[in-house]
């Protein structure tokens, strides 16, 4: 199992549409449901901090996981467009699994 997480600050008046676009149901886990070894996708919130947001994705595997991103690329960087304008900042916190020893 393979977990990514994003930081983002998103913008005051950003906040209700960044949460329904990037929730388990939005338009980012749509785009990942069509790749192999998805397995969902959460969306948390700072609870002292509106503002402040995670995404957690799991794949089953890194090689999944890079095989959407190989797949996908143009739709993932076309979304990541469109959202752009909702957040002040973003930030991969890093890629988390119990073993990276997957084939590549």
């Amino acid at each position: 199992m393979v977990t990514i997480v994003w930081e983002y600050l998103v913008k005051t008046d950003c906040i209700a549409e960044f949460e329904k676009i990037y929730a388990s149901d939005g338009k980012w886990a749509e785009l990942f449901k069509k790749g192999k070894g998805f397995v969902h996708t959460r969306l948390v919130h700072h609870p002292d901090r509106p503002n402040q947001f995670l995404t957690v994705d799991e794949w089953e595997s890194i090689k999944d996981y890079k095989a959407f991103l190989s797949q996908w690329q143009e739709e993932y960087k076309a979304l990541d467009n469109q959202c752009e304008y909702l957040t002040e900042h973003e930030s991969c916190l890093g890629t988390f699994g119990v073993s990276f020893n997957d084939k590549e």
